[in-house]
This record gives C-alpha cells, sequence and structure tokens, in this order.
C-alpha cells in the first residue's frame, strides 16, 4: 500500500495547519527582507541583537582565516580544534561549572544528553509543555517517561512517588511558546527530596536573565546542587548558532563517551566557535541590551494589555498574544504582514489545540519606536477580526 502523502497534506492544509517557509533575503535583524519585502520583523531569536554585529561578523572573518571553514572530523577523532576548547572554557565560566561540552545544535544537545543518563529501568519526567527535542529525547532514550502537569511542583512530586530507578526530571527554563519560567526552586526541591536529577534547556534565557546573562539558574541564585545538567543554545541570544551542557567533571566526561550525537557528528566550524566567544563578550560586557530589552518589554505589555489583548504571564522577550484559533491567528499575522510588519502565527501541534497565537519576540536592536509602530499596527487590526467574524 502506497503511502497516501497527499492526503496528509491535504488535511493539514484544511485545518489551517499548513506550514511554509518564508524566504529570508537579508541578515537578521529588525529590519528585513522576506519573499522579496521588506518588513519589520518581531519574530526573530536574536534577542541581544548579536547575529549580525561587525564585531562578531569580524571575529567569524579572522576565525575561518586562521582556522579554515570546516570542522573535518568529530571533536572525538581530530574535530576537536582550539577555539572549540576555548569555547567550552567560556561557557563553562559563564555558567559557574566546572565544565562544557559543545554540541552543534540544541535539538542534538538534548538528544544526546537524555539518552547518555538515563535508559531502560530509569525514569524521565517531563513539563508538558517542553521543547519537542526534550520530548523526543525522553522517548528514545527507553526510560519510563512521564509528563507533569505544567510548572506545577506537586503534580511532579506526585509523579517522583513513582519513579523507579535513576530518575531524570526535565524542564525547559523559558517555555518557548508561552515567554514563562519554570519555577526551578520548587522544582529543584521536589527533585533533591527524592534523589533524582533536575535538567535545565535554558535555550531561551541564556543571555537575557541574570546579572551577566548566566540565565535562569544564574536569576535565581540556584547552583550545581540544585541543576546539575544545564542546556544551553548559542543560536538565540549569543546570535550565532550550536549547544552545549555544562555540569560536573563527571557528567561531561559520561556524555562524552555514552552521548551518541556528540560523538558521531562532525563538529561545528572551528570559526563559529571563534564568532561566539566575542558574541559571550559583547554579551557578558554590554549590560545595556538585557536593560533596553527589559525596557522593551515594558512598553510592549503595558500597550498591549491597554489594547484588551490577551497575553500570557511572560516577563521575557517572548510575548505572546493569544488568538485560539488557527485561520484567526493567521489572519491577524496576514493583516500585520500587510501593513510591513512580520509577526508568526503559531498553531498546534506546536502549541495545545485552541492555543494558536501570534508569537512577538523582542530584541535588544528594536527601538522604542518600532515597538510603538508594532502596537499601532495591533491596535488597528486586531479589531478587524471581530469584523470577519461577524
Amino acid at each position: 500500500m502506497a503511502f497516501d502523502l497527499g492526503a496528509r497534506l491535504a488535511e493539514r492544509r484544511a485545518a489551517d495547519l499548513y506550514r511554509q517557509r518564508p524566504l529570508l533575503q537579508s541578515p537578521q535583524g529588525p529590519e528585513v527582507v522576506v519573499d522579496g519585502q521588506p518588513l519589520l520583523a518581531f519574530c526573530s531569536n536574536d534577542y541581544l541583537g548579536l547575529a549580525n554585529h561587525p564585531e562578531v561578523i569580524a571575529a567569524w572573518r579572522a576565525g575561518a582565516e586562521r582556522w579554515g571553514v570546516g570542522g573535518g572530523a568529530s571533536h572525538l577523532v581530530i574535530g576537536h580544534s582550539t577555539p572549540h576548547h576555548q569555547l567550552e572554557e567560556a561557557l563553562a565560566e559563564l555558567t559557574g561549572r566546572p565544565r562544557a561540552l559543545l554540541f552543534s545544535t540544541g535539538y542534538m544537545a538534548n538528544l544526546g544528553a537524555l539518552t547518555a543518563l538515563v535508559g531502560q529501568g530509569d525514569t524521565v519526567l517531563q513539563d508538558r509543555l517542553n521543547h519537542a527535542s526534550l520530548l523526543d529525547g525522553g522517548l528514545l532514550s527507553g526510560a519510563r517517561f512521564s509528563r507533569y502537569l505544567h510548572n506545577d511542583a506537586a503534580s511532579l512530586q506526585n509523579r517522583l512517588d513513582k519513579a523507579v530507578g535513576n530518575t531524570l526530571v526535565v524542564t525547559d527554563g523559558v517555555f518557548s511558546m508561552d515567554g514563562d519560567l519554570a519555577n526551578l526552586p520548587a522544582l529543584a526541591a521536589a527533585t533533591q527530596a527524592r534523589d533524582a536529577w533536575l535538567m535545565v534547556d535554558d535555550a531561551h534565557g541564556l543571555g537575557t536573565l541574570g546579572r551577566n546573562g548566566g540565565g535562569i539558574v544564574e536569576h535565581f541564585g540556584l547552583g550545581i546542587e540544585e541543576v546539575p545538567v544545564l542546556i544551553g543554545t548559542l543560536g538565540k541570544a549569543c546570535g550565532t548558532a550550536g549547544a552545549f551542557v555544562a555540569g560536573s567533571e563527571e557528567l561531561i566526561e559520561s556524555l562524552v563517551q555514552f552521548a551518541r550525537p556528540y560523538i558521531y557528528t562532525t563538529s561545528q566550524p572551528p570559526a563559529l566557535a571563534c564568532a561566539t566567544l566575542k558574541s559571550l563578550e559583547l554579551l557578558r560586557r554590554e549590560h545595556w541590551r538585557r536593560e533596553h530589552l527589559a525596557t522593551l518589554i515594558r512598553q510592549f505589555r503595558e500597550g498591549a494589555l491597554a489594547l484588551g489583548l490577551e497575553l500570557m504571564d511572560s516577563q521575557t522577550p517572548i510575548q505572546p498574544i493569544v488568538i485560539g484559533d488557527s485561520a484567526r491567528a493567521m489572519h491577524l499575522s496576514r493583516l500585520l504582514r500587510e501593513r510591513g510588519l512580520l509577526v508568526t502565527a503559531i498553531r498546534p501541534p506546536t502549541v495545545p489545540a485552541g492555543s494558536a497565537r501570534l508569537r512577538v519576540t523582542l530584541s535588544a536592536a528594536h527601538s522604542e519606536a518600532q515597538v510603538q509602530l508594532l502596537l499601532n499596527a495591533l491596535a488597528e487590526c486586531h479589531p478587524l477580526l471581530e469584523t470577519a467574524d461577524a
């Protein structure tokens, strides 16, 4: 029997869930060109405005001249170059941990850590709203897999009471579609009481949270005892690409030995590591980026709430506007695009059914005037949804 792929695609189109790739024809930044149209973008994860920073670009070029453009082999063969090693040392310092291990992508870091740490006879407990890579890693590990209620330490405790074997509790630090923070102090307390480990994927918190940009663990003042396994990605606030796991000497050595996505992958270009080293320097030195971002978040939330828009409980650069119906979310996104603004509609299965939204993301590269342009456009376009419904 042949695969009926056409029927599957038609069904997705009919449900207003069909995904399409916008073609970016300019560097990342607030002002972009997409599919030939100049737009003011509010949908990038370049939270600190470093993806097109001239010093980062210069570091990439200098790295390519010194180290070439390819990693050449896996880290365990001959692909672990000096820039990779220097970047791991800088990431360990930023996160306050003995060591860090560099991965080529965040998806690989999550799969690698989960499948290396637990297996058959063990237990993985995850937040219901965790990123797909965390959920996939939990399923692939072969461990008993269960999901606790979102950000609910009591629900976690109930599942911890039934856990067997080595138990790994896994949560996003900042939830990518809602923008809220994990209640790490409560989750850590519940986990430690059961002699389990807590793993945090801080993809969206690294760089934006904490006095020095160390992320959600720094934000809450927690250490390696409370959060033994810390994941971070470099393609968001750092503006480059890749990811890392940070933790104890024993943890990192265990991943080197057992994490298949690390062992069997060619290393990232050394020049990319050089660029990320410059990003980390800017991230730590230029506190004004986080301060300006906080100002923009307050401006947007106050303005959106004054317009009667339904926001979520987020004090991060991720500011979802809840619409509910997928077709209505797509319609509002199109109305904004007609006015020169790019805000992506997020629909199931990325978010739960009935919670389609516009995922507004803010960057330190945005100006207050640009945020006001977005608010003005929302004031004009959101009432048009009600007109269309009528």
